[in-house]
């Protein structure tokens, strides 16, 4: 097996609860792989601490995740080297489209819980995404070395509420201010803390004597609960429980051997009625997300591929599904989170970043033939509804051009009232509303104001041509077009939406769109 193969890469994301820990893992990964240094001191101007992966400038300011980016590193197992491609997830629940539509592209995940926290309402949401596409999970309990819930009640309640098999692969000896490291059952070994920071700086007691107490314990977690299963890991049915602090530095190797021995390869994804294999010689991929103005002075917009088959190489023409030309792959990109460097070849398991002025959109099919579409990336009705209001009149068509690429990017959703002149955005969350406000005024110059809109949601209509003509008639104060100019009808309430299914059914309303 070379080191070039689709079985060298493991795909994945990480998942979690605002706050459960996942941008240190992440960077902690990123230094085991060597992709970084030093944690944490990757400097802003003045002494700002950030880590890589939030580059924007309201991550910075709020500390979140607000967009996924993509960090690559690499390891090397028995001589063969394994290529990891980190996908960062926005954790805050008001990004679940965007967390959604990453999850399309991955093929394992890694779920972080707080120790003291257990599982959390998005953890959940984002484990039903991972669930409806089986894709299998490794769970990280975080921050063992502050005081947190018996271990016991932890396995207990992820293997309940998410009703999976769950397989302890470690044990913190105590928690919080009786925490003497963490035992790893494959090698017996104890990794301790040390120094003033109590963190782990690599010292491993290899047949440590355990206080009673845990040695008790620990030896029950290994009989008690089933025994790691490959199979069962990777058609989602168990999931392998490690246990570490992500701060202090626990943990994170074996998660990363975990992911390098256990995580699935690349696996073949939905195309309508097929599914699309690593091994066809065609190149194919889809774009799962676009990210205007990753650099602001050159207005450019990053669409990243999913690739799903074949060895894609630098120049290569792949058509788009939504374009029907080819185009030219000239400068493709390998990421680093904001450093980027061109890619000469890519295998699939690959995200590849396409340069482009908005001729790639997300759910668009990248392939040689033009023959292939992948499926199952889909737009979610929005729950909130906003009229946009411009400070300057004048600024009409910037605001229309952002508008339009933030929607593409699934930042927003933008509706153009049949009636009426005010456009109205749509989100599945508060927050992301103020991603768009802060985003017009800092990459588009335009200030705006959001007002009430008078409908509460909206639905994608479909059905016969003469009914939604005439349908059309009756409703045009309802009625607005998406920015792909399909027809939605906006509802001032779900009571609303339900009196217009019953009186027209032959129309269907549709709370999802396939992009």
């Amino acid at each position: 097996m070379t080191s070039s193969s689709a079985n060298s890469r493991r795909t994945f994301a990480i998942i979690s609860h605002p706050d459960a820990g996942k941008t240190t893992l992440t960077e902690k990964l990123l230094l085991q792989g060597g992709a970084i240094h030093l944690a944490g001191e990757v400097k802003a101007r003045g002494a700002a601490r950030r880590t890589r992966s939030d580059w924007m400038k309201i991550e910075q300011q709020r500390g979140i995740s607000v967009t996924s980016s993509v960090m690559t590193f690499e390891k090397t197992y028995d001589g063969e080297t394994i290529t990891f491609n980190l996908l960062d997830t926005p954790g805050h629940e008001d990004f679940s489209e965007d967390t959604y539509r990453t999850l399309t592209a991955v093929d394992s995940a890694i779920m972080v819980i707080d120790a003291a926290k257990g599982i959390e309402p998005q953890t959940r949401k984002l484990f039903e995404v991972c669930r409806l596409r089986s894709v299998p999970i490794i769970t990280f309990v975080n921050k063992v070395d502050r005081e947190g819930r018996p271990v016991f009640e932890l396995l207990d309640e992820i293997a309940d509420m998410l009703a999976l098999d769950v397989s302890p692969q470690m044990y913190p000896v105590g928690m919080g201010g009786q925490f003497e490291g963490v035992l790893d059952f494959a090698t017996g070994a104890i990794a301790r803390p040390e120094g003033p920071s109590k963190e782990f700086l690599g010292k491993r007691d290899a047949d440590a004597e355990l206080p009673e107490a845990f040695a008790e314990e620990a030896e029950l977690a290994q009989i008690g609960y089933p025994e790691f299963d490959l199979e069962a890991y990777r058609n989602g049915d168990l999931t392998p429980v490690y246990f570490g602090s992500a701060l202090k530095n626990f943990g994170v190797t074996e998660l990363i051997d975990a992911i390098a021995r256990h995580a699935p390869p690349p696996r073949p994804q939905p195309a309508g009625e097929d599914s699309i294999a690593p091994e066809r010689d065609e190149v194919t991929g889809f774009i799962f997300k676009v990210q205007a103005n990753m650099d602001p002075n050159h207005r450019d917009r990053i669409a990243f591929m999913r690739q799903v088959s074949g060895t894609f190489k630098r120049g290569m023409k792949l058509t788009p599904s939504g374009l029907g030309k080819p185009i030219a792959v000239h400068s493709p990109i390998l990421f680093f989170a904001q450093d980027r460097e061109i890619a000469d070849t890519a295998e699939p398991g690959d995200i590849i970043g396409i340069p482009n002025h908005g001729t790639l959109r997300v759910g668009d099919t990248l392939s040689e033939k033009n023959e292939v579409r992948f499926t199952g990336l889909p737009d979610f009705a929005p729950e909130i509804l906003r009229r946009v209001q411009l400070v300057d009149p004048t600024k009409t068509k910037q605001l229309r051009k952002a508008l339009d690429d933030l929607s593409e990017e699934g930042v927003i959703q933008v509706f153009y009232p049949e009636i009426g002149g005010q456009w109205i955005v749509g989100v599945v969350g508060q927050l992301q509303l103020e991603v768009l406000i802060s985003r017009l005024s800092a990459e588009y110059k335009v200030e705006a104001r959001l007002e009430p809109a008078p409908f509460a949601t909206a639905r994608w209509l479909a059905g016969p041509a003469a009914k939604l003509d005439e349908f059309e008639n009756f409703n045009r104060a309802n009625l607005a077009r998406d920015r792909d100019g399909n027809l939605v009808f906006m509802a001032k309430s779900g009571w609303d939406v339900n009196y217009q299914q019953e009186k027209n059914p032959e129309i269907q309303f549709s709370a999802t769109k396939e992009r």
